[in-house]
């Protein structure tokens, strides 16, 4: 079936611009120098004027285009009124030409759920870490993520003032992910990514039992899984709750789509769910090789302190 005809993949297509519309947005408001910042739970959950504005950007013209989508944002908005120029109506028509795997080919529109992570990210959007930020929106059909789109606003930022700022990374599993140049850590390395601003012992004691060759240590669930695909880290270990839906579904489906592996900590698959508890409470653990041996490597007692 021509994937013009298909609910998927012009809802992927129309993600993918709405994205890079929302890394605009990102963009934009750190140009105009008030980010705006307002704490939400403590000092490391941050909300922007950024997150704010891209929130209003991604879930309204989605909305308008698929009204009978059910849409999950991360930031809890007041209905209001959307300005205008915050509508994104095209779509990727790149997208359009590719084939929509037969097994989503008859999918509705209200039988998806698409989870919005406006700005993943936010303690290093604010302390100018900007590498770290990446706008996630994700795609479930029947509690799986099975498509999803990740702009970085400012990929290519410490490139020079002629290097094109930006980004945008789509997959659909069975069909591929697309955007990037995949590569792996070479053979015998283990180096482990993890939260850079929610650490703490059991988080710390889970990457030393990996006994990693390095650590990095970097905001926000996009940048951890692009590090993966890109060949700069074996494994992302999160072994705390913390991290919600909306941070793994896009992640997740760009991942699974090039052969890697994302669970929680005891090697349970994530559902989303519309009515799915938000919180990854059992935490993360994503490889693009050898899942088994990091598995494997997860000390008892820390699966026992986290529930899923």
């Amino acid at each position: 079936m021509a994937s013009s005809n298909t609910v998927l993949m012009r809802l992927v297509a129309s993600a993918y611009s709405i994205a890079q519309k929302a890394g605009m947005i990102v963009r934009r408001v750190i140009a105009e120098g008030d980010l705006g910042i307002v704490e939400k739970t403590c000092a490391t959950d941050l909300q922007t004027k950024a997150d704010r504005l891209a929130q209003m950007s991604i879930c309204s013209s989605l909305a308008r285009k698929f009204p009978k989508l059910t849409i999950i944002g991360e930031e809890d908005l007041p209905s209001e009124e959307v300005d205008q120029e915050l509508i994104e109506d095209s779509q990727w028509e790149e997208i359009l030409k590719q084939p929509c795997p037969s097994q989503y080919s008859s999918i509705k529109e209200e039988d998806l759920v698409v989870w919005v992570d406006p700005l993943d990210g936010t303690k290093e959007y604010t302390e100018g870490l900007l590498d770290n930020v990446t706008v996630l929106i994700g795609i479930a059909y029947e509690g799986k993520a099975i498509a999803g789109v990740i702009n970085q606003p400012y990929y290519n930022y410490e490139a020079g003032p002629d290097a094109v700022l930006g980004r945008t990374i789509w997959g659909v599993l069975g069909l591929g992910a697309f955007g990037f140049q995949l590569k792996e850590v070479p053979a015998g390395k283990h180096i482990i990514t993890t939260t850079r601003s929610h650490s703490n012992k059991l988080v710390t004691d889970c990457v030393t039992a990996m006994n990693p060759d390095a650590v990095l240590r970097v905001g926000g669930a996009g940048n951890k899984i692009i590090q993966l695909i890109e060949g700069k880290a074996s494994a992302y270990v999160f072994a705390s709750p913390g991290c919600k839906k909306w941070d793994t579904c896009a992640p997740e489906v760009i991942l699974h789509a090039v052969g890697g592996k994302l669970t929680d900590i005891h090697g349970n698959v994530l559902q989303y769910h519309k009515d799915v508890k938000h919180m990854n409470s059992a935490g993360v653990l994503a490889t693009l090789r050898n899942y088994d041996y990091y598995a494997s490597r997860v000390p008892e007692s820390i699966k026992n302190a986290l529930v899923p």
